[in-house]
């Protein structure tokens, strides 16, 4: 796809966007993304434009959403909370403690994949947007890039921001083990941890890599091995 085609598409983009749609794949866009990241010129020409019409996609199909600040704000704040019930577990007794522990395991595994996204980002030079939950039928919250700022990014930056969330949450089960053994946690604590990993993992195995965090970082691995 050259300059031409990729203005145009990206017309038709803007266009389709006016009439109230929110998909902007029948326009083309997808694909004019991809001719921009093998084309540095095209991301220096149309980077503006690109994130113009992802942000305005997005505010159309997301479910909710606020600005990056209020957003990392909460997930920091939240963030704290788990680890605080995570060391609050340690001064209880059976079952308390484990039924603590779990809790903050999974309010730390919630709040923290979006927080790796942003934090590996931003070591790359992304900007973030905003905070987001995509609909009711997965509420798990997510991070807004700045798609200018993301096509600048070197493709393979790109492919292990994309990674950073999906591996800190298949670890964080496994580092609370640490923690249910010193504790003296109920043995079902340590066994609903030991599947909540391990089922994390196979779920990446069939689902994640078609869809998601791996297909991402597959897709953005292959721009780099084009380079």
């Amino acid at each position: 796809m050259d300059r031409d085609q990729v203005a145009a598409v990206l017309d038709e983009a803007e266009k389709a966007l006016e009439k109230g749609e929110t998909k902007l794949g029948p326009s083309g866009f997808w694909k004019a993304v991809g001719a921009a990241k093998r084309d540095p010129a095209l991301v220096e020409e149309f980077g503006g434009r690109f994130a113009t019409i992802d942000r305005t996609a997005f505010e159309k199909w997301a479910f909710f959403s606020v600005p990056s600040g209020i957003g990392t704000l909460l997930a920091v704040v939240w963030t704290i909370v788990g680890f605080g019930l995570i060391l609050w577990a340690y001064s209880l007794d059976q079952p308390a403690n484990g039924l603590v522990l779990l809790v903050g395991t999974a309010i730390t595994l919630v709040t923290t994949h979006g927080l790796a996204h942003m934090v590996v980002g931003r070591l790359f030079g992304m900007r973030f947007t905003s905070w987001f939950v995509g609909s009711l039928r997965r509420p798990q919250p997510g991070v807004k890039v700045d798609y200018a700022t993301y096509l600048r990014t070197p493709a393979k930056q790109r492919a292990w921001m994309h990674a950073s969330g999906a591996v800190l949450t298949k670890l964080i089960p496994f580092f609370a083990l640490g923690p249910a053994l010193v504790m003296e946690a109920p043995w079902w604590t340590t066994a609903l941890l030991v599947l909540l990993g391990v089922g994390q993992i196979v779920t990446d195995i069939v689902w994640s890599t078609k869809a998601s965090d791996w297909k991402k970082y597959r897709r953005e691995l292959s721009f780099a091995e084009r380079r």
